[in-house]
């Protein structure tokens, strides 16, 4: 048997389960029941107080965190912002 032969092989095997499940899940129940325990921890920490500029700057943390998510999950969202930010420069 050539190495060939074993490339060949190798391509015809069916892949591997990846763990699309996992973060799946993960999206379905994690993130939502955490977005739900900001949002109580916000309104109780500043509402109560009347501190809207707090909750405001907390806010704003919750947002980059959420972008910084989005990015993390979603398929070759890296690879398009960096060319979206390089056409910026270069104009093509």
């Amino acid at each position: 048997m050539t190495a060939m032969d074993l490339v060949t092989l190798a391509q015809q095997q069916p892949p591997a389960p990846g763990t699309s499940n996992v973060r799946d899940w993960i999206l379905g129940n994690i993130v939502p029941l955490l977005l739900l325990t900001v949002a109580l921890l916000l309104l109780w920490l500043g509402g109560g107080k009347g501190d809207n500029a707090g909750v405001m700057r907390r806010l704003g943390g919750v947002i980059v965190a959420l972008a910084i998510i989005g990015l993390a999950v979603t398929t070759d969202a890296g690879s398009n912002i960096g060319k979206w930010l390089a056409g910026l420069f270069v104009g093509g």
